[in-house]
Formats: structure tokens, sequence, C-alpha cells
């Protein structure tokens, strides 16, 4: 069983050590806790890929400490310089032509001539510094479930696969990092996250580009099912059928709210930073109600709206089994 530890000097060190090993650890960060490996370390990296259950053609996102550290790895244009600038660290990860012979091991771009990159708030920052090489780090849980957003909810999902879990709390923003790509004077959006739209929107004062999330896999968590509790998910809903979990949001209920097996509210305030920060938490343990649907009401688009919406369109995506999802590749 994985042991769990704190975020002192004295565990960094501990981590770090481990990781240098080619040991996987589970390392909190503002988005969500990441499954740490050494990404110039191939059999670290394939050791990702096994825990998690994860298919290989699904890339990874590699963590810096710096932009000195992304520069090594990565071919940065002004306007990605600008958002590092402006947004690191921070829940933002960008897109960037791969350097050739950087020495990170292939699996981590999953094969293709880019390489997505974001540099961690806290802890995991210190943690790459101390080892002074990037970490591929996706989020810590199985693949195409639910993501962790504390140290219990690692253990309990892949406690039995990794050997150590620091434990700094639940994760401040509760969402994955959003995920953009500049092409020429455009940025394509490629995965709404914990930095909203709107935001970098008002730095490049311009739209981001959407894209169709059906198009090629060019970035980690574009995959059409994800992000998914065992239970069915129904979205959008404006009543509660009968033995249905509720995840519900704001202060207004929908018709049959009283009637739920279970019900949690994302934010009684409708605030949308708080239901992004209790998302997964809360899928998670509606998940764990015995409930065979969880249902949920409708949540604006706006700011982490998009985010949380993009979050449970996935969830809510007909499951394909693993072996499936090979044969894809």
């Amino acid at each position: 069983m994985a042991r769990i530890i704190g975020t002192d000097e004295q565990a960094i060190r501990t981590a770090a050590n481990a990781l240098a090993e080619g040991n996987l650890v589970a390392i909190p960060t503002e988005t969500v806790y990441g499954l740490a490996a050494d990404a110039t370390n191939g059999d670290a990296v394939a050791g990702i890929f096994e825990a998690k259950g994860r298919p290989h053609f699904n890339p990874l996102i590699c963590h810096v400490s710096d932009i000195a550290m992304a520069e090594r790895y990565a071919l940065i244009d002004p306007l990605s310089r600008r958002l590092m600038d402006v947004f690191w660290p921070g829940p933002l990860t960008l897109v960037l032509p791969l350097r050739p012979d950087t020495g990170l091991h292939p699996l981590v771009a999953a094969g293709l001539d880019t390489i997505a990159l974001r540099m961690p708030r806290g802890v995991a920052g210190k943690i790459i510094a101390a080892l002074n090489r990037p970490l591929a780090a996706p989020s810590a849980n199985t693949s195409g479930k639910i993501s962790g957003t504390s140290a219990s909810a690692v253990e309990d999902d892949l406690g039995l696969k990794i050997a150590l879990i620091l434990d700094a709390g639940p994760s401040e923003v509760g969402l994955e990092s959003t995920i953009v790509k500049v092409d020429g004077d455009a940025v394509q959006l490629l995965r709404p996250g914990g930095l909203a739209a709107e935001d970098i929107e008002a730095l490049i004062a311009g739209t981001l580009k959407r894209i169709d999330q059906r198009s090629a896999i060019e970035a980690p968590g574009m995959l059409a099912s994800h992000y998914a509790p065992s239970a069915g998910v129904r979205l959008n809903v404006h009543e509660v059928r009968a033995g249905e979990a509720l995840l519900a949001f704001g202060p207004q209920r929908v018709s049959g709210a009283e009637g739920a097996a279970a019900s949690l509210n994302l934010s009684e305030t409708g605030n949308l930073r708080e239901a992004a920060a209790n998302l997964f938490d809360y899928m998670k343990r509606l998940d764990g109600s015995g409930s065979a649907v969880i249902a949920v009401e409708p949540i604006p688009f706006n700011g982490l709206g998009e985010a949380i919406n993009d979050r449970l369109v996935r969830a809510a995506a007909p499951r394909v089994p693993p072996i499936a999802l090979e044969q894809i590749k």
C-alpha cells in the first residue's frame, strides 16, 4: 500500500529521490493530484500507462519548474511566451513544437511532434526543481475515471500500485489545466480547464478558437469518454427520477430533488469556482451512494462553467472498454 507523507522539505526530498530512482509518486498540484514520473525515464513513464491503464496513444502533460526548463524541451513562440509570463505558474498547459533530441522519452508525446508543457504552483514545482528534470504527470486515477483531488481519493484508486503519495489536502482548483495551442495568430482551445477562457481572451485581445473535440488527439484529456464514474450520468436535468442521485448547482432545485437517493450541491450560491473545486470529489461521493445514475442540474457555460460542462459531457459519454481503445491506435 502507498505510503502517505506530508509536503515539508523532507517530503520534497523524499519524493525527488523516489522519482530519480524511477518510481511513481502521486503529487499534489493546484489542479488535481498527478501521477508523476521522471519524463526522461522510459521505464518510469511506461509505469504511468500501466498503473492507470491508459491508452498509449494518449499523450502526457510534461511539468516543468520554470520557463528555462520549458525552453530545453520546446520551441516557444512569442505569443506562447507571453501566455507563460502571465499565467505560469498556474493551470495553463501549452502545446508547443518539441525540440529534437531533448532526452524526453517518446512515450510522453505519444508519437506527436509537439509536447504539452505546464508549470505547476507550489509543492509540485518544488519537487521538479529538486529533481532538475521534468515530470510526466497525468491525473492520479485509473484512466477514464474521476480525477483525484485528495490524497485519500488517490489512495482508494491507486494505492496498491504506487509507493508514495504526498498529501497537501484538497486541490485548490479541482479541475485539470486548460490546454491551448498557438497556431499563427490564432490560439486554439484544446481543452477547457482551470483557467477560464475569458482570462486568456482578455490577454490576447481575441477569441479562442474552439476545436472539434471529435478530431484527432492533440493533447491530453481529449478522449470522448473520460472522467467517468461507474454510475451513468444524465445531464441538464429538469427532474430527478426514482433511484437517481442528484448533483445540484445553485439555490434552486429541479422537480423531484427531495426524492433523490443522495444529493450534493456543487455550490449553494452558484459560484463556479467553488463548483469546479467540488466537482470530482462530489461525483466520486455520489458514485459511492449505490445509485445507478447521477442526475446533474444545468450549469452555466460562462467562466469555469465551460470546463465543468466539458468534464460532465465526457463523464456522460458512452464508455469505451480499454481493449477497444487500444484497437483505435
